[in-house]
């Protein structure tokens, strides 16, 4: 009967600890907007049961963004700087590892060319909640993202 329990405990244990390694390093896509609050408050709790490290991701697409890249000076810059170290320090007070980077250009191209560049085990993404027409003609970043990468993807919708 013991090395039933003993047994089983050590599984529990292995599959908790398989469990765990799921999710190493989730990049968190912002986009600097009021839907962000809706993926920020479900990737903590899922990042400190995971004791995953967290990567949030900004796309800077204005026009300084897109023409000048990283050398850009601007207004948008300069917020989505402060925007990206406010929700950062956020994270780090919950007690997880967290990492901010600021990306230019268009912003679907820049999250696949990061997470194909750097790596993650899961993307985690707002959605905005088009709909059908909107979403016909405009194409979302989440859904061309989705398709462009080969990790896991959670969408999750604004409300």
């Amino acid at each position: 009967m013991i090395n039933r329990c003993v047994t089983a405990e050590k599984s529990q244990i292995k599959n908790h600890k398989q469990a765990l390694a799921m999710y190493n390093k989730i990049l968190v896509t912002l986009d600097a907007t009021p839907t962000d609050r809706a993926i920020i408050e479900h990737v903590k709790p899922l990042a400190k049961w995971a004791s995953s490290r967290v990567v949030l991701l900004h796309v800077a697409d204005g026009w300084a963004a897109r023409t000048f890249g990283s050398d850009a000076i601007s207004r948008e810059i300069t917020e989505d700087t402060a925007y990206l170290a406010k929700v950062r320090a956020e994270f780090q007070s919950a007690g997880i590892a967290t990492d901010a980077e600021l990306a230019y250009g268009e912003p679907v191209a820049e999250i696949v060319k990061w997470v194909e560049q750097k790596g993650c085990d899961l993307v985690a993404m707002s959605t905005h909640g088009h709909r059908f027409l909107a979403d016909i003609c405009l194409g979302t970043t989440a859904t061309r993202v989705q398709h462009s990468i080969s990790v896991p993807v959670l969408l999750l919708r604004a409300r």
